[in-house]
């Protein structure tokens, strides 16, 4: 199986900013190009930091209310810092969280899930911005046709991975739900065969319908024709 990458998802027509950009260009920049977030790179182009709208609003959420309707707010002193900063260098979080190009959707989502961010700079083996990839990218993986997961699925789990013998098994897919349907030799292969489905991009759910010639699950090995569900 071939996992889809980073590098084929990314954007490569990155928008980021230097150390000294303000707080007004940044704001700018996110509204022209309708994103929420932007890198912080230094002079060699290597990410430092993320300004996002967070950050900005982080601003805004520390000033005192004019009709003095709502109480007034006591940010910690490092938030205090950041909430006083006029240029990318004191407003963004550091340091940045980033993603290479050869990294799974897998990879990146959990770096994603872990800092709590919604967008990675992707930087090069030397440490250079080249790219950008968000949480909308990598769901693109599963805008795959069902076709394409079928023949996947059917060629690369099925025959060369389990070696499966073409139409034991067959997959059928609907709107990324996979079910397996046929005759396997051993039942302890059923499981080894959903975990591997599971694992194709684009899959959202496994179901099987599977009926198998020996249990070799428990105790001796013993010929049935039962269906397991």
């Amino acid at each position: 199986m071939r996992h889809r990458i980073v590098s084929e998802l990314m954007t490569t027509a990155v928008v980021s900013v230097q150390q000294n950009a303000t707080f007004t260009e940044i704001a700018k920049l996110l509204a022209e190009h309708d994103i929420t977030a932007v890198p912080v790179v230094d002079d060699t182009d290597r990410p430092v930091g993320v300004v996002s709208e967070a950050d900005l609003l982080r601003r805004e959420a520390s000033r005192l209310d004019p009709a003095g309707l709502l109480p007034s707010l006591h940010p910690r002193s490092a938030e205090r810092t950041k909430a006083e900063a006029t240029t990318a260098d004191g407003l963004m979080t550091s340091p940045a969280v980033v993603a290479h190009p050869e990294w799974t959707v897998v990879e990146a989502a959990q770096a994603m899930e872990r800092s709590g961010v919604k967008r990675l700079p992707v930087v090069d083996e030397s440490g250079r911005l080249i790219g950008v990839v968000s949480r909308a990218d990598l769901l693109r993986v599963f805008l795959r046709g069902d076709r394409a997961i079928r023949e996947e699925i059917t060629g690369d789990v099925l025959i060369r991975a389990l070696g499966f013998p073409p139409d034991t098994v067959t997959a059928h897919v609907v709107d990324g739900r996979v079910t397996l349907r046929g005759t396997v030799d051993r039942k302890s292969v059923i499981p080894v065969a959903l975990r591997l489905c599971r694992g194709v991009d684009g899959v959202v759910d496994v179901l099987e319908d599977l009926r198998f010639e020996v249990d070799d699950t428990d105790g001796p090995a013993t010929e049935t024709d039962s269906p397991r569900r």
